[in-house]
């Protein structure tokens, strides 16, 4: 098992930067890559960015050149960083964990960015 713990999101205005975290704990040996899932309202959920263990980032195209996707070992978490913030980008953002077999999520962060 692998359990994911979010915090960071919250309203901002176009143009700022916010930076949630997500921490993981339990079988943490067991995760290929950890990444941000973000779902608007009538909208699938969509990939935003990965990294994979080896420390390989990658963006979704939406996304690229204004977040990046940080990650601390030591503390066993994943950030992202989202700067330049457009009010498309309102979404709940969940954290996920790749494993052989499966994923596992967080419980999802709010993050509105407001025109």
């Amino acid at each position: 098992q692998v359990q994911l713990v979010e915090s960071g999101g919250g309203l901002v205005q176009a143009g700022g930067s916010l930076r949630p975290s997500c921490a993981a704990s339990g079988s943490i040996f067991r995760i290929n890559a950890m990444g941000w899932y973000r779902q608007a309202p009538g909208k699938q959920r969509e990939l935003v960015a990965f990294i994979t263990h080896t420390g390989r980032p990658n963006n979704a195209d939406p996304v690229k050149g204004r977040f990046t996707i940080p990650r601390d070992n030591a503390k066993n978490t994943v950030y992202l960083q989202m700067n330049s913030l457009r009010p498309e980008d309102t979404a709940v953002y969940y954290c996920n964990a790749n494993v052989i077999g499966g994923d596992y999520w967080g419980q999802g962060t709010q993050v509105t960015v407001s025109s």
